[in-house]
């Protein structure tokens, strides 16, 4: 039984006439009627009556004809539906990225992809790179911003680099400057001071600890465990010292006092990567463009 068929049988039975039936599906006579002719040999039943001037159903094409129009109804119902996902009116996009770029990168780039695409519903999964490199392995997402280099390179992904963006030293203004003072401080100015430090797992807690242990000391932690916000309240409140993104810093600067490092500082590389071997959906790619141009 083929679609085409049932079109067929649709329009001969609402029209009663083999001729109007073959107009109104843009087809000629004689091959309309050939397909009903087929379609009645696959069903072993006649589904009209003919005789000259008068087309009526039989009992198997009454039986047929609301499960006919259910079918075409069902495919035109899908076929609206993916081209609704295609013109970027409606679907998904899973995306996953680490806390700091969500409160100091994204917030922008998904205001103007929504105010673009509203349909599209965007699904936000927070991670270190080692959680979102795990999820886009196994297909839980679409697209991930991650650090780079990864922790476990896999040739399964496909990353672009995004940005390169500097860190900074963040602290209370009612606790002393960091460095004694100076505009700008070392990594190795960090010895002897309190640090507040990320939870395990964290790309930024890596980084700065391997930083620390590259001068010649290990940090001191006055305060360790936290995701980006809870650092950042605990370095309001006073407790230490933490080493942020530039652009984390720049969004919450209220009640943070921001020293830059001296060169060569501290940076980090954030690419973005979805799985080699599968593209992904249209309205992640749509995303993928924003983020690189943005």
């Amino acid at each position: 039984m083929q679609f085409q068929q049932l079109q067929y049988f649709v329009a001969v039975a609402e029209t009663r006439h083999f001729t109007r039936a073959a107009e109104l599906v843009h087809v000629a006579q004689p091959s309309l009627s050939q397909q009903i002719r087929a379609l009645e040999r696959e069903l072993g039943a006649d589904l009209f009556q003919r005789a000259r001037g008068n087309i009526t159903l039989t009992d198997a094409g009454e039986a047929l004809l609301p499960l006919a129009r259910r079918i075409l109804a069902d495919t035109e119902t899908a076929r609206y539906e993916v081209q609704e996902l295609v013109q970027l009116r409606a679907g998904r996009v899973r995306l996953g990225a680490t806390p700091s770029l969500c409160t100091g990168l994204l917030p922008n780039v998904l205001r103007a992809f929504h105010d673009r695409y509203p349909g599209i519903r965007l699904l936000i999964e927070e991670g270190g790179s080692h959680d979102l490199v795990r999820e886009l392995a196994r297909g839980a997402l679409d697209l991930a911003l991650v650090v780079l280099p990864l922790p476990t390179p896999s040739p399964a992904l496909t990353t672009v680099e995004l940005l390169r963006e500097d860190l900074v030293v963040v602290s209370s203004p009612e606790s002393p400057r960091p460095g004694e003072g100076r505009r700008a401080v070392h990594v190795a100015d960090l010895e002897g001071e309190r640090l507040v430090m990320f939870r395990h797992g964290y790309d930024l807690r890596e980084l700065t600890v391997a930083a620390c242990r590259a001068e010649g000391f290990e940090p001191d932690f006055a305060v360790e465990g936290g995701e980006m916000d809870a650092v950042l309240g605990f370095v309001r409140a006073g407790l230490g010292v933490a080493v942020v993104p530039r652009m984390v810093a720049a969004r919450s600067g209220l009640g943070l006092r921001v020293t830059p490092l001296a060169r060569p500082g501290l940076h980090r590389t954030i690419a973005l990567a979805h799985r080699s071997d599968v593209a992904p959906p249209r309205a992640a790619r749509e995303l993928q463009r924003m983020l690189l141009e943005r």
